[in-house]
Parts: C-alpha cells; structure tokens; sequence
C-alpha cells in the first residue's frame, strides 16, 4: 500500500530567469530565457513524494488570480490530493528566481500562504491525523507549522522539519520532530544559543554535492552526493525531502532512506524546473541500480 503522506506548506509560482551572469547592483543583463514554473517548498515537496508512488495530501492556500487555479490544475496532475487545499482572495505566492552559473537566487512573496493560519490548520486535522508523514517547512506561518506538527503528535504521525527559510525556532517545536533537515547554513542558525547534543540525533544536513551527514549512535554519517550533469538547483532540497519521506514510510533504514533522497535530489537536479524536473519512482530505482 502507498505511503501516506501530508504536506502543510506554501504554494508558489516560480518566475525563472536564466542568465549567463548574475548582475551587479545597477547594472541590466539581456537573458537567455524565462518562464513560469510551478514551485513552493510545500508544492514541491509534495510533487516529489507523489512522483515516488506515495498517497499525498496538499495543506495549504493559493490565490484567486490566474496563477492559483493553474497551481491546483497542475497539482492534480502530479497527482497530489488538493481537496484540502484553500483558494482565497488576492495573489498567488511568488518565488522570482535567477539561475545562473550552475546555481540560483530566489526572492519569495508568501502572499496567499500568510492565509495559511493555526485554524486553517486545525481545520484540516483529519488530513494530517490519518497520515504516515507529516513534512513541514517554513514558508508559512511559524504558528501555522507548530500546530500541524502538534496535530501530527497527538495522532503518532512522524514528522520531518526542513527548516528554511530558517528562522528561530522554539525548543518545543523541535522536539516534537522527528527528523530536521537543514543545509549547512540553516544548521549553524538553528544551532545559535542552542546545544547540538539536545537535537542531534533529528539532524540530517544536506550539503549540495557534497552530500549530507546525519547521527547515529552519537556518530558521525557522511554520505556522498551522486556525480550527475547539474542544470538547475532550484528543488534538489526539496526532492531530497520528499525521497526521504518516501524511503522511511516504506520502511527504509535512516542511511537506505538518505541514499534514497539523495538519488531523488541528484536526478532533480539534471532538468530545469523544481517540480519539472522531479524524477518518477521509476527512474530513481534506474539511476540506484546503475550508480548504487
């Protein structure tokens, strides 16, 4: 049976740019191209697990303009559950993005995921109670993700954190978490005026292409990143997310279910787009058979 997963967390359309250079302050660029790509860490995350096979729950809020009934179109596309998703009045959340350089910067506007409130949330309870996984991030508000996780608790439902755009976090949040999965950056944030010991063995850091390390046993686990021909970043965390999900719903061990995600993210990476470029379950059993 297909692993349940909800996913509480913003909906966004990403406006893509692709430049040979980043430009300075003042300056203007000509472009190679543009377009407008359905992204949003929470949208993204979902697509990834549901791509991998998993039943997969959409929490969460778009706007009532062009963007926002295309993003629901394109969800139940991808195959994602958006009955629980809520259109509301004004704009649809934004991320303008730039690659350039074999990476990328990104400017969000939340907009309609600010509509993503602790009683939206609790609205949607069953959806999150009846789950195997809960995966949050932050692009919404931080209330907001306290109360899905408070939910996922009460009813036994794992939960993973990919905390980013990071922001302080309390202790009884990350507590209640299961697995938190920084970058290298967000790790340092997270661990400000705060002991690593007391969440150490919730961490798992991504580390772009040089893979990610985790704790077991108070150990040290290195895992390195697949060599693959890299086009665009944009997505490969949240790829990696989703794998994860998927790995440990299906009953994989931490280091088989971090493997996992890291051929999700790698494949992730060779195709533009964050949703776009999401491999099927499919190719990712391919790409593991040939790379290991």
């Amino acid at each position: 049976m297909a692993p349940k997963i909800t996913v509480v967390g913003s909906i966004n359309m990403d406006l893509v740019t692709l430049s040979e250079k980043v430009p300075k302050m003042g300056e203007t660029l000509l472009g190679q191209e543009f377009r407008t790509i359905p992204g949003g860490k929470g949208a993204n995350q979902a697509v990834a697990a549901a791509k991998l096979g998993a039943d997969v729950r959409m929490v969460g809020c778009v706007g009532d303009d062009v963007f926002g009934t295309e993003l629901l179109e394109h969800l139940k596309k991808q195959g994602v559950d958006v009955s629980h998703v809520d259109q509301v009045s004004g704009s649809t959340g934004t991320a303008t993005i730039l690659v350039s350089e074999g990476d990328n910067s990104i400017i969000v506007v939340p907009a309609a995921n600010h509509s993503v409130t602790p009683l939206l949330v609790e609205k949607k309870r069953d959806a999150i109670a009846g789950s195997d996984f809960l995966l949050v991030q932050l692009e919404i508000p931080l209330e907001s993700v306290q109360k899905a996780v408070s939910i996922a608790k009460e009813n036994g439902v794992k939960v993973i954190l990919n905390p980013a755009p990071i922001e302080e976090l309390s202790e009884e949040l990350l507590q209640q978490t299961d697995y938190i999965t920084p970058n290298e950056h967000e790790l340092e944030r997270l661990l400000q005026d705060r002991d690593q010991a007391s969440i150490q063995d919730k961490i798992i850091v991504t580390k772009g292409s040089d893979g990610l390390t985790f704790y077991q046993n108070n150990e040290e686990v290195n895992l390195p990143s697949y060599s693959v021909e890299v086009k665009d970043t944009t997505g490969a965390g949240d790829s990696f997310n989703g794998g994860l999900a998927v790995g440990l719903s299906q009953g994989m061990s931490l280091q088989e279910a971090c493997r996992y995600g890291n051929a999700v993210a790698a494949l992730s990476t060779t195709k533009l787009g964050a949703q776009t470029g999401m491999p099927t379950k499919e190719e990712v059993e391919q790409f593991i058979a040939v790379n290991g």
